[in-house]
């Protein structure tokens, strides 16, 4: 299982690195989790700069891709090279987004009639875009999720866990990161949001 998070220049490091965080806490062979980017390194909207774990291609053959946000998503939709690198397919990957990337997802047309979430600031490029914005943290339908908000990545995380290993699994990986004294609560607040878009 390879879950690959796109992870540009301009990066928002809670998207990208709490994704990644959360979805290793999943512990098993063949289970993998990488920063999947466009260069050897990236450096992030605040100065971080971290090494690609995995390239932009590598994205194709993963079993799940996350689109996270940046500062400069707008740069990343207008240069169609980088965006020609990227092939998705929801007939056989699960492919999420946060707050900017669900602008990428619009670009790429892979949202369509699908309402979606994101951050207030992007909202508008999405509209743009002609995807209509949820006013919600969290919206999936059958393989596609997005979500809005810097603190919606446990969301995007869980998401993908519950697909791919089961709700227990999500439940327990998202118990191990939320606050002491407040971790049944949240973790019901997070099944909450993610439940109602999870098969069956």
């Amino acid at each position: 299982m390879h879950i690959a998070i796109l992870t540009f220049d301009g990066f928002n490091e809670l998207d990208s690195l709490i994704a990644h965080g959360i979805l290793n806490r999943i512990k098993k062979p063949g289970w993998r989790v990488t920063l999947c980017c466009p260069q050897q390194a990236v450096t992030s909207l605040n100065g971080v700069t971290v090494q690609a774990q995995s390239m932009l291609e590598d994205a194709h053959t993963a079993d799940a891709v996350i689109v996270g946000s940046g500062s400069r998503t707008r740069e990343v939709v207008a240069h169609a090279e980088l965006m020609g690198r990227l092939a998705l397919d929801p007939s056989r990957q699960l492919i999420a987004a946060q707050c900017s990337g669900t602008l990428v997802l619009a670009k790429l047309g892979l949202l369509g009639s699908v309402p979606a979430c994101t951050d207030l600031t992007t909202k508008p490029w999405v509209q743009e875009a002609g995807v209509e914005v949820l006013n919600q943290p969290f919206y999936a339908q059958g393989n596609v999720a997005t979500a809005g908000g810097c603190l919606a990545s446990p969301y995007i995380a869980g998401w993908v866990i519950a697909r791919t290993e089961g709700i227990e699994a999500a439940a327990s990986a998202l118990h191990y990161v939320a606050p002491v004294g407040e971790k049944e609560a949240y973790v019901e607040n997070a099944l909450k949001n993610i439940s109602p878009y999870l098969p069956g």
